[in-house]
């Protein structure tokens, strides 16, 4: 299982973050989380028996449900904003 690589995420900090220095803005953090969850899910499907794998991969998710929910009580607009971006809750 390969996790996300240093220019992967610089570069995706920079999209959602601003600033690729700027790792502690919520929408950056999210944006890197759900990028680590979609890596982590491709590997559980080949891996189904992976039970290790899958306690990780849900609390990542819980992670970035609770930085949404703060989000979406800071920034309502950023919040849908991001959304959109990351296609997340169709």
């Amino acid at each position: 299982m390969s996790s996300v690589t240093k220019e992967k995420k610089s570069s995706i900090i920079a999209e959602f973050g601003g600033n690729p220095k700027n790792t502690g803005s919520i929408e950056g953090q999210i944006a890197l989380l759900t990028e680590e969850i979609n890596e982590i899910s491709k590997h559980l499907q080949a891996n189904k028996k992976d039970f290790s794998t899958h306690r990780g991969l849900m609390r990542k998710v819980g992670q970035r449900k609770r930085l949404l929910i703060y989000l979406s009580k800071t920034n309502l607009l950023g919040y849908r904003a991001l959304l959109e971006k990351l296609g997340l809750r169709k």
